[in-house]
């Protein structure tokens, strides 16, 4: 199972964070988040995907970020259609060839992973997944709450036993390190739980994470970042 941190924000704390070898690295790209992410991205190992997370976002701006940061993944947090996240990905492959200066990115911008995010409260529809399951690569399920993410309140997950897709996934909101057990649990399970995303719970405050924190959560559910 993977770990993926999001809300990054501040340069040094990135370094930090990188340096205990999540799989994934969450920027979020949304003005109204107190986690909008403006800075600089420090080199970081090719094991760490950086992960851009948008909402309802025009896609040349997401064509903007993905080439400007060098993305791995694109977490579309919003209300996203089938036919928008189409319209994205052709977009993306279709985008004029990179400047000879940017021929040392790490991919092509076709090969980026599509995460797509949908809220839960105490109850879902797992049906709507349907149309989307050929054309993201991984779902997301997060708390539906008043923020478009870091919420920081858990959802009911006893919900994903109705769960039926083959598709993996990445669990997330408000999980903290009093859900090592549980999310060891759905480990046991048949479900197709890829990646765990933390956030809010592991901040000092909105953007800065605790590494200790994150270390300790890593070690303690025992992931692997191979």
């Amino acid at each position: 199972m993977k770990l993926k941190v999001c809300g990054m924000k501040y340069l040094e704390n990135i370094q930090e964070v990188a340096a205990l070898q999540p799989d994934y690295l969450g920027l979020i790209f949304y003005e109204k988040s107190k986690r909008n992410f403006e800075g600089i991205i420090p080199e970081l190992p090719n094991s760490i995907k950086k992960t851009g997370v948008f909402v309802n976002e025009r896609i040349e701006n997401i064509k903007t970020k993905v080439s400007k940061y060098d993305l791995d993944a694109i977490q579309l947090h919003g209300d996203e259609s089938v036919t928008y996240i189409r319209e994205l990905k052709n977009a993306l492959c279709h985008s004029e060839q990179r400047e000879e200066s940017k021929k040392t990115l790490r991919h092509a911008q076709c090969d980026i992973e599509v995460i797509k995010v949908f809220g839960i409260k105490d109850q879902f529809d797992f049906e709507i997944l349907r149309p989307y399951e050929n054309v993201v690569d991984y779902y997301l399920f997060d708390t539906k709450g008043k923020e478009r993410g870091g919420n920081g309140i858990t959802f009911d997950w006893t919900v994903l036993k109705n769960y039926s897709s083959t598709k993996p996934f990445f669990l997330s909101g408000g999980i903290g390190l009093e859900q090592v057990k549980e999310i060891q649990e759905i480990r046991k399970s048949n479900l197709p739980i890829y990646a765990v995303d933390v956030n809010s719970q592991f901040e000092i405050k909105a953007g800065l994470k605790s590494v200790e924190n994150i270390e300790r959560f890593k070690n303690e559910i025992n992931i692997s970042t191979n």
